[in-house]
């Protein structure tokens, strides 16, 4: 019996490493901040770009700041809720009687004031800059 290991059968130390990189950057994928709750990529797109038009600067430095404040909304956030205050948030500043469905309904106002309060606790989590506004 030859008691030899045959090295084109044994892992070598490069390749051992490479799998234990590889197991430490699948770990660090499963633990994204976006899997609290998920939103569609559509209206996260739609978010960080109102946002970057609403907060000027630079443009990479921006994207990511309003990329992590839309994080930082969806993990507390679900998204059902999250449709349900940004739209009643957006449409409060229709004016006449069609706005007035909105800005007359006090539950509604509770609703954006809250939205606004989550909106400037991501923000500021995010360093995003409020003189800007």
């Amino acid at each position: 019996m030859n008691d030899k290991v045959n090295p084109m059968t044994r892992p070598s130390d490069v390749s051992r490493h490479a799998l234990w990189a590889c197991a430490a950057l699948l770990c660090a994928f499963a633990q994204t901040p976006a899997q609290a709750h998920d939103y569609p990529t559509a209206e996260r797109v739609v978010f960080v770009q109102a946002c970057m038009r609403d907060h000027p600067g630079p443009h990479y430095e921006m994207l990511n700041k309003c990329s992590c404040t839309l994080d930082s909304i969806a993990k507390d956030l679900p998204y059902d809720d999250f449709v349900d205050m940004s739209t009643a948030t957006n449409a409060n500043s229709i004016g006449g009687e069609r706005g007035g469905a909105i800005r007359d309904v006090e539950s509604m106002q509770v609703l954006i004031r809250k939205f606004r309060q989550i909106q400037t606790t991501a923000m500021k989590s995010c360093m995003i800059n409020f003189e800007a506004r």
